[in-house]
């Protein structure tokens, strides 16, 4: 009996040169690790057919489920700067769509399954490490409210990746509303391939933005729907103190989703320059240039479509320019909403920003923990973390005075994933327990709450047990 899953295949119906069609590569010994039920119904799929020995077998690459048409999807990109004209799907499979409960289009992908013509030398698979890590934070980020790929299951597959050492070998299947990135848009652009950008610019609207469809400027109105779903989810890793670590345009959802959690971490103590990633040597993607980065990534998205805006080059591009100018003012209204929360402040003032900045500033002097500061306003606690609570307390006056008349409770969550707990949890499976991996998913789902049992969860790293450099894992 093959296992059915009612699969609607979009993007398989573009033409060939937008992916390669292939099946993953089978494990030798797949085990479910991870499988996430409540994702699963939501999906509108029976979670125990999907752990099933017949769907641990789709889980793993090991099978293919009726309706399915695997594909390695293709695209470029700007990593770290620098271009590369052809990426693609190099350790990820695309099995297919289906509509979930909601009516909404989602992609159902394997990553780590296995090489594919985009694999550039790489052997296509991943770790369980990276794969633990992915699966807890993009989780976490869906309970804080970002936008988000899921993440529906963890499977290992009784192989070895070796990478500095050899590692245990694991596939992630991963759920997101599209895997379509401004680098999809950049490889059609590179080789001036009119008709695919139009169609890619198409299959976009009628999946992500369908009020567009009978714009007359559609190409533009696209660019500006892009930006406002850039500002606004940056302005939410703002709010989190969460840094990407590989803001790549191959790494920017056109949907406005956070998308390829590889070295991402949340700050524990608080600076605007603080960097995890091991591969950003020079700090391109540190916490502070997250909205410039993305901008220059939209820059780049505006471009590939400047051939549909206006035969006129020139026109073309002062238009799109036009557009883009709306990043800052989006972003800054983001910000400001997203930090207003934060502090408990209904409405709007004009002193709310320099009220913002004047905290943040007061926190990076002394690392101040991010989360526990604010969380702590509303508690009473925040004081406490200060070694020199001075400036703090004078800072308290002022926001006292500020939500004369328009308090709300302060929005802050109370647990986010931190890297040495996510580290814990890794070296814990290593050694085949998978206890604190389990406690830590648990609590991470209910973020705004924490029981006494897992008070210790929210307590940032003693020294020794701080995490400061984060690794893709390919």
């Amino acid at each position: 009996m093959t296992l059915h899953i009612p699969f609607d295949n979009s993007y398989a119906r573009l033409p060939d040169r937008f992916f390669a069609r292939l099946d993953p590569t089978p494990v030798r010994a797949p085990n479910l690790i991870a499988f996430n039920d409540g994702l699963a119904e939501e999906l509108g799929l029976d979670p125990q057919a999907l752990t099933s020995d017949e769907g641990l077998a789709v889980l793993a690459g090991n099978g293919r489920a009726e309706g399915s048409d695997p594909l390695a999807m293709v695209y470029a990109g700007h990593q770290f700067g620098g271009w590369s004209p052809q990426l693609g799907d190099g350790r990820a499979h695309l099995l297919g769509e289906v509509i979930d409960t909601q009516g909404q289009r989602r992609d159902i992908q394997l990553k780590g399954s296995g090489p594919t013509p985009f694999s550039r030398n790489g052997d296509g698979r991943a770790w369980l490490g990276p794969v633990m890590r992915e699966y807890l934070v993009s989780e976490a980020m869906h309970a804080l409210g970002v936008p988000t790929t899921r993440s529906l299951a963890v499977v290992s597959t009784g192989e070895v990746v070796q990478r500095e050492a050899a590692f245990p070998g694991a596939v992630l299947t991963r759920v997101a509303s599209s895997h379509i990135r401004v680098g999809t848009f950049q490889y059609f652009a590179a080789r001036q391939d009119l008709e695919a950008i139009d169609a890619l610019m198409d299959h976009v609207i009628e999946r992500h933005y369908p009020d567009l469809a009978t714009k007359a400027d559609r190409a533009l109105e696209l660019i500006r729907a892009v930006v406002d779903a850039q500002a606004w989810l940056v302005a939410k890793w703002m709010g989190l103190g969460f840094i990407h670590g590989v803001l790549n345009t191959d790494n920017t959802a056109i949907s406005g989703e956070t998308i390829d959690y590889g070295p991402c971490a949340f700050m524990d103590g608080f600076h605007p320059d603080t960097v995890f990633s091991s591969i950003d040597s020079f700090g391109r993607y540190a916490y502070k240039n997250q909205p410039d980065i993305l901008v220059w990534n939209l820059v780049q998205f505006a471009g590939t479509l400047l051939p549909l805006i206006d035969g006129d080059g020139d026109v073309a591009a002062e238009n799109a320019t036009e557009v883009l100018r709306g990043f800052a003012p989006a972003y800054r209204a983001a910000y400001l909403a997203e930090f207003r929360a934060k502090l408990g402040l209904a409405g709007e003032d004009d002193g709310d920003a320099a009220l913002i900045e004047e905290l943040l500033g007061i926190m990076a002097r002394e690392r101040a923990d991010f989360t526990n500061t604010f969380q702590g306003l509303g508690d009473g606690s925040a004081r406490d973390l200060f070694h020199d609570p001075t400036r703090f307390e004078d800072w308290c006056r002022h926001w006292t005075a500020a939500r004369e008349g328009r308090s709300v409770p302060p929005r802050n969550p109370a647990l986010i994933p931190r890297n040495h707990r996510i580290e814990e949890a890794i070296q814990a499976a290593l050694k085949n327990d998978f206890v604190p991996f389990e406690r830590l998913g648990t609590a991470l789902a209910i973020p705004f709450e924490l029981s006494d049992d897992d008070a210790e969860l929210a307590l940032p790293p003693k020294p020794e047990e701080a995490v400061t450099r984060t690794f893709c894992g390919t």
